[in-house]
């Protein structure tokens, strides 16, 4: 490590002073007791005197300070410098204690800080493992199951064989559809996933979903509609694909948690020239304050029991969170226990359509 030293003169400026003031009215009484009626001789003598010792207290203290204090100091910075990643490293060694204080202060502030978050990263990755491992168990036991069962004798009945064959294939498509999931996250975190932004109509992807998720909705007779009976299109720039995505995990979400015979309401509102707002709400269960700042956590249930039984991967919304903050824009959830939940998200209005409103103004 390369040393720089930032020399502070204050310590022996002043002590030279007080060392000179004091040596000085010591030696002029000494000389009034000794020769009086010589004040000419004795102020001149004073003068050469007080310059000459306030020197020479100056440089042996000065140089005290640089051999006794900055060696001190310097091992100080030798010893942090072991921890390469601090910036107190690259300032220069200084022997203003106020100055040095604040710098191990905040030295110590800062891997304090360090500290905390690789504590509660640590936390996050236990959790993670451990969510990983339960969601992945389940369906390799389930095919474990059937497939050993199989192998054990069931095969030669071609009805067991059959049934068993195709919840083992169930089970296989659950894993298939938790490593794609996993591998979008990864993706999308690393920012490897390319989004492939063209405009297209909102309100019309909005519906496309609506018809896809008729029949799971009509399981238990939830309602899919828009907020407004007369919802005009409005043409977005985005990713349609992803942006669809969304929508089918934030309205899948809503039916899996809604209430039987409940409803689930879509609004497209136009926020300004730019920026339009896609809500997504229902009835339902709701979430309970504390839990929601979690949501968008891979793997993050509310219920740690109940809601498996409903499928998924468990990062639908971390999917949801990563895909609109791709698009550089934000998303936000609302909910009341017991109530229900509004999840909503921004997008980009395609400049065409900027630009006509603009013309129209």
């Amino acid at each position: 490590m390369k040393i720089n030293f930032k020399k502070t003169y204050k310590f022996a400026i002043k002590s030279a002073l007080y060392i000179s003031l004091f040596s000085t009215g010591f030696v002029l009484i000494l000389m009034s007791l000794l020769y009086k009626n010589q004040l000419k001789h004795q102020i001149a003598f004073g003068i050469i005197f007080i310059i000459s010792i306030y020197i020479f207290s100056f440089l042996v203290l000065q140089y005290r300070v640089e051999r006794f204090i900055y060696r001190r100091v310097k091992k100080i910075y030798d010893e942090v410098s072991l921890l390469e990643s601090t910036t107190l490293i690259n300032q220069p060694i200084t022997t203003d204690m106020e100055t040095l204080s604040r710098e191990v202060k905040k030295f110590a502030t800062d891997k304090k800080l360090e500290i905390e978050m690789l504590e509660i990263r640590e936390q996050y990755r236990r959790e993670f493992l451990g969510n990983v491992s339960h969601e992945l168990k389940t369906p390799l036991f389930t095919v474990q199951g059937y497939v050993s069962t199989l192998l054990d004798g069931a095969m030669d009945d071609k009805h067991i064989r059959k049934k068993y064959l195709k919840r083992a294939e169930k089970g296989v498509e659950r894993l298939i559809y938790i490593v794609e999931d996993l591998d979008m996250i990864t993706k999308l975190e690393s920012g490897d996933l390319d989004l492939n932004m063209t405009d297209f109509d909102i309100v019309e992807l909005i519906q496309n979903v609506f018809d896809l998720l008729e029949m799971k909705a009509d399981k238990k007779k939830i309602k899919l509609a828009f907020e407004s009976k007369n919802v005009q299109s409005v043409i977005i720039r985005g990713d349609q694909d992803r942006i669809q995505q969304v929508l089918e995990n934030l309205i899948v979400n809503s039916i899996k948690y809604g209430k039987e015979g409940g409803l689930t309401e879509v609004g497209v509102v136009n926020l300004t020239k730019k920026k339009v707002l896609i809500r997504i709400s229902d009835n339902g269960e709701g979430v309970e304050k504390q839990n929601i700042p979690r949501l968008f956590e891979r793997f993050y249930r509310v219920d740690k029991s109940g809601t498996r039984s409903e499928g998924g991967s468990g990062l639908g919304l971390a999917i949801v969170k990563h895909i609109i903050e791709a698009h550089k824009e934000k998303v936000y959830v609302e909910s009341e226990f017991g109530i229900g939940s509004e999840f909503s998200f921004t997008l980009e209005k395609a400049f065409k359509i900027q630009k006509a409103d603009v013309k129209k103004l």
